[in-house]
């Protein structure tokens, strides 16, 4: 009688043995490490002595009476105490700070948001129009640039003389209290092509089918700008407001220019780090402007904090929603 065998099953290769992440072996990944430190640590080295080490010389100086000519005077929250008691400058300073950082930024990310919504719907704007667009920003915050601005808006300046022509009021801008703070965040406004290519890059990475299955189904324009173009952009608007909020707070160069340098008329261009540079480096008063530069610190960190706390009601994700 014949009797069937069944095959044995084919043996498994025995397993490769265990190496370190990536295939690399453990040692020499060991080995590798103090490789990386010693690259790292001119960077290190660099980070302390430039940046932690100033930051925690500031905050000891915050808390002295510094002139730079005398040892340092112990006075504890004296600074801190006197900024909002007994200094009407540094009042005034934050007063007009807040004014620009609440009107400059929405209108310098409602133009740049609009310019680029135009060149995204216009077939014929290539790059010309986006670099023209631009160039403003590329000067920055610049000397070169406040200069022609100061020069614009004088008294007997180009702007005047247009607004003359037309029969319209032609105040002094820059020597007018009323209007001075005007001119400044004209002039942020006006550089607003940083933000203006982010919001096109975003506005290029929205599907061109949903604004028509929109407009199919009978929504009009604003609505398919509410609905589909503001929540798809939402990240990159909350990303501009972020860093535009934090430019704004530390401007400088354009009231320092526009202003003359002591703030303007009657202090109406009294920004906030114009006074902490007039304390610090015009007074040598360091402990009263290192404490002034803390509390500016802590106010940007403050808004900045606020603004990630609120982005889960208004800034909407393709994975978060992807999640639900």
């Amino acid at each position: 009688m014949t009797t069937l065998r069944t095959p044995d099953p084919p043996v498994a290769p025995p397993a490769p043995a265990a190496r370190g992440r990536r295939g690399r072996p453990a040692g020499r990944r060991r080995k590798s490490q103090p490789e990386a430190f010693a690259f790292l640590t001119p960077w290190l080295l660099g980070v302390v002595a430039l940046t932690v080490g100033p930051m925690v010389v500031s905050l000891y100086l915050s808390f002295t009476d510094y002139d730079m000519f005398t040892s340092p005077k112990w006075v504890g929250f004296g600074n801190f105490t006197h900024m909002f008691t007994g200094d009407d400058r540094y009042l005034q300073s934050v007063k007009v700070t807040l004014i620009y950082v609440l009107v400059s930024v929405p209108l310098k990310l409602t133009v740049s948001l609009l310019v680029a919504m135009l060149l995204n719907t216009r077939r014929g704007a290539g790059g010309f129009y986006r670099a023209a667009f631009y160039a403003p920003s590329l000067l920055g915050a610049s000397v070169a640039a406040a200069l022609v601005w100061r020069a614009l808006f004088m008294g007997g300046g180009p702007v005047n003389e247009v607004l003359a022509f037309f029969g319209w009021h032609t105040p002094s801008w820059v020597d007018d209290p009323q209007f001075s703070l005007a001119s400044i965040v004209l002039l942020g406004v006006w550089q607003f092509g940083a933000p203006m290519v982010i919001f096109l890059a975003g506005l290029k990475q929205i599907p061109a089918e949903l604004h028509e299955a929109a407009a199919i189904d009978g929504a009009g324009a604003f609505r398919r700008f509410r609905h589909i173009t503001l929540r798809m952009l939402s990240p990159v608007i909350f990303f501009n407001l972020v860093m535009e909020a934090i430019h704004a707070f530390q401007a400088f160069t354009p009231a320092f220019v526009i202003g003359g340098g002591r703030g303007g008329p009657a202090d109406a261009d009294l920004f906030y780090t114009l006074y902490l540079f007039e304390v610090g480096f015009q007074d040598f008063r360091m402990g009263y402007a290192s404490a002034m530069a803390w509390v500016l610190l802590v106010v940007i960190a403050i808004v900045t904090a606020i603004v990630f706390r609120t982005a889960k009601l208004w800034v909407f994700y393709d994975d978060a929603e992807e999640k639900k």
